[in-house]
C-alpha cells in the first residue's frame, strides 16, 4: 500500500536528490546571490536560501515516505546501484526500508526547522554564508548515512558530519567553545579510525561491501573470531557517537558550548548515526559476534542509564550552578543508554523498541534543546539557580505559554504515557526480559530492573526542573536581592539579525522585561517576551508529532517490524 503511486525510476530520483540537493545547496550559498533574490541584504538572502533548500528537501522526503510501499517495508526501495571504484568494489548504493525511512525524514525535518528559527534568530558569529554551507554539508552527509548500502561509502557519510558541527560549535558556539569543539573532533576521528578498520576487515573477509548482500548472508561467510573483532572495532566508533557510557564525555561540552541549532541537530539526528550502524551492520551482518558482546553492550547500556540520570539529579539540585543544556545533554546519556539496551537483546521486540526510542529521542530531546536556547535568550543565562527566580520570576509567571511548553517537553521525555518517550523505553525493557536465544536470561532481567530504576531517577530529574524553572522557588523573603534577580539578555547580543523579520531586536521590546524589582506573583513582575510566531512555527510540528507517536505507535512500528524481522532473520522474513 502506498499513499500515492510513485514510479520506481521517481522514487529513485526522489532519494538521490534528498541526499545531494543539501550538497549542491551548501556550494550555492557560498556564491553572490543573484540580483533579483538579494532581498534586503546579502544576510537575509542566504539565510533565506537555507531555508528554501532544506524545505525542498523536506518535501521530497515526505514525497518518498508518501510513495513508499507500505505493505512491503522489508524490501529495501528506491535503490540505485552504479559502480563507482571498480577494483574495490565499491558502488554507488542508495536505498531504504522501513529501518531508515523514519530516520531520512526526521533529518529533513529537523534541519528545515533548524533554518527556519535561524533566519529570524541567527546565531552571533562569522558569516552567515558559512553558517548556512555548514548546515547544509551537515544534513547531507546525515541523509546520506541513512541512505547508503555500501560499507565504504557508509563511512565517508559518517566521517562528512564530523567538520561541519566542528565548525558550528568552534564558530558560533558560547563559551569554552574551542575546548568542545576539539574534544568533540578528536573523540569522534579516534573511534572512526578503529571503525574503518573494522569495516574493511568485514568487506575483505566475505568479499562485498555491499551491506545488502552482507545482511542476507548473515555472517555465514565470516568466521567467529573474525566476527567478534568486526563488532569490536566497528562497535567502538559507532559507541562513540552514540554516546555510550564512558566514552560519552565529549558530549555535555559539546551541547554547553554548540548554538541552538547545532544542540538540535547534534542530539536530534547525529547520534542517531551510531545506534543505526549497530542496527543494519552489526546485528544482521556479524550475529556470532554481536552475541559474543551483546550482554558488555546492555550493561554499559544501563550503566549510562543511571549514570546519567544520576548527573542530570546532580545539576538539578539547588546551590549546584547546574547548566540546563548541560542537564539535557546528561539526559541523552541516558536516554540513548535504552536504544542500547534494546540492540543488546537482539530480539525483534528490543530492537524495534530501540529505533523507536531513536526517533522519540530525536522529536523530544530537539525540542527541549529549542526550548532551552529561547530560555537562556530571554534570561541571558542557562544557569539552574538564575531560572529558579521566587514564585512568579520563574517562567509560569513570566512567559507561560514558554513554561508550558518546557513542561510539556520534560514530561514527554520522562516517558508520560500517551506521548514519544513512552513506547521505546517499555519495548526496551520488555526485550530484556526474554532476550534472544543464547544470551542469559537472569543477567538481562537485571539489566530490566536497573533500566527501570533508572526510567525512576528520569522521573525525578525532570520533574525537579520543571518545579524550579517554571514554578520558581519559595523565597523567605517578599523580594529577591539584585544578585538573585534574573535579568534578560538584550537581544542585539544574540547575533546579526536580518532586518525587516519578525524575530529582529524590535519585535521582542513590547514584550520584554520592565524596570523593576522581581518578588512574588504581583501586578508588578516583570514580564519576559512569549513564544514568538517564529518560534510556534519551528516547535509545533515536533509537539505535534510527540503526542501522534504516542498515541499511535503502530505507525512506526509497522514500518519498523518488518524489515526488523528480516534482519535479524538473515535476510529471510
Amino acid at each position: 500500500m502506498t499513499v500515492i503511486d510513485i514510479s520506481p525510476s521517481v522514487m529513485q530520483f526522489l532519494l538521490a536528490f534528498i541526499v545531494v540537493a543539501p550538497l549542491l545547496g551548501a556550494l550555492a550559498a557560498l556564491l553572490p546571490a543573484p540580483p533579483g533574490l538579494r532581498g534586503r541584504n546579502p544576510d537575509q538572502a542566504v539565510l533565506r536560501h537555507g531555508v528554501t533548500v532544506t524545505g525542498a528537501v523536506l518535501v521530497a522526503a515526505i514525497v518518498l515516505a508518501a510513495g513508499f510501499d507500505h505493505d512491503h517495508p522489508a524490501t529495501m526501495q528506491a535503490t540505485t546501484d552504479i559502480s563507482w571504484i571498480p577494483a574495490l568494489d565499491v558502488r554507488i548504493h542508495l536505498g531504504i526500508d522501513g529501518i531508515s525511512l523514519p530516520l531520512l525524514v526526521l533529518t529533513a525535518l529537523l534541519t528545515f526547522l533548524c533554518a527556519l528559527y535561524s533566519y529570524f534568530k541567527l546565531p552571533a558569529g562569522p558569516s552567515p554564508k558559512a553558517f548556512v554551507a555548514l548546515v547544509l554539508v551537515l544534513e547531507s552527509g546525515t541523509l546520506a548515512t541513512f541512505a547508503v548500502l555500501d560499507l565504504l561509502l557508509f563511512f565517508l557519510a559518517f566521517e562528512m558530519v564530523l567538520i561541519p558541527m566542528y565548525f558550528l560549535i568552534a564558530r558560533w558556539g558560547g563559551d569554552q567553545r574551542q575546548a568542545a569543539a576539539w574534544k568533540f573532533i578528536l573523540y569522534t576521528l579516534l573511534g572512526s579510525v578503529v571503525m574503518l578498520l573494522g569495516l574493511l576487515l568485514i568487506g575483505l573477509k566475505s568479499g562485498t561491501f555491499d551491506m545488502v548482500a552482507l545482511a542476507t548472508d548473515n555472517g555465514r561467510g565470516l568466521t567467529t573470531s573474525v566476527q567478534v573483532i568486526a563488532v569490536l572495532a566497528v562497535g567502538l566508533g559507532l559507541a562513540v557517537k552514540t554516546p555510550m557510557w564512558p566514552l560519552h564525555s565529549w558530549l555535555p561540552d559539546a551541547h554547553t558550548a554548540a548554538p541552538t541549532v547545532g544542540s538540535v541537530l547534534l542530539a536530534g539526528v547525529l547520534l542517531k548515526m551510531g545506534t543505526y550502524g549497530f542496527v543494519r551492520i552489526l546485528l544482521p551482518v556479524a550475529p556470532d559476534g554481536m552475541r559474543t558482546f551483546a550482554p558488555y553492550l546492555a550493561a554499559f547500556a544501563v550503566v549510562g542509564i543511571v549514570y546519567g540520570s544520576l548527573a542530570c539529579l546532580a545539576l538539578a539540585r539547588t546551590g549546584a550552578k547546574g547548566d540546563l543544556k548541560r542537564l539535557i545533554a546528561y539526559s541523552s546519556v541516558g536516554h540513548m543508554g535504552f536504544v542500547l539496551l534494546g540492540i543488546a537483546t537482539m530480539t525483534p521486540t528490543g530492537v524495534n523498541g530501540a529505533l523507536f526510542a531513536n526517533i522519540a529521542h530525536g522529536l523530544i530531546t530537539g525540542l527541549l534543546f529549542f526550548l532551552v536556547g529561547a530560555v537562556k535568550d530571554r534570561y541571558g543565562t542557562a544557569d539552574l539557580d538564575t531560572l529558579a527566580g521566587a514564585t512568579g520570576a520563574a517562567l509560569y509567571g513570566r512567559a507561560p505559554r514558554l513554561g508550558a511548553l518546557l513542561a510539556f517537553a520534560a514530561v514527554a521525555s520522562l516517558g508520560l504515557p500517551g506521548l514519544a518517550g513512552f513506547w521505546g523505553e517499555m519495548l526496551t525493557l520488555f526485550g530484556a526480559y526474554s532476550p534472544a536465544e543464547g544470551l542469559s536470561r537472569p543477567a538481562f532481567r537485571t539489566f530490566m530492573a536497573i533500566g527501570a530504576f533508572g526510567t525512576l531517577l528520569t522521573a525525578a530529574y525532570m520533574l525537579i526542573v520543571v518545579r524550579r524553572v517554571c514554578m520558581g522557588e519559595h523565597a523567605p523573603h517578599s523580594r529577591l536581592s539584585p544578585d538573585e534577580q534574573p535579568q534578560q539578555a538584550p537581544r542585539a547580543a544574540d547575533g546579526p539579525q536580518p532586518t525587516g523579520t519578525a524575530g529582529s531586536p524590535s519585535s521582542g521590546a513590547a514584550g520584554s522585561a520592565s524596570s523593576g524589582t522581581v518578588g512574588p506573583r504581583t501586578a508588578t513582575t516583570p514580564q519576559l517576551a512569549d513564544i514568538h510566531p517564529y518560534e510556534a512555527a519551528a516547535w509545533t510540528p515536533l509537539v505535534v508529532l510527540t503526542v501522534v507517536a504516542g498515541l499511535w505507535p503502530a505507525v512506526l512500528l509497522g514500518l519498523t517490524d518488518p524489515a526488523v524481522q528480516q534482519l535479524l532473520a538473515g535476510g529471510k522474513s
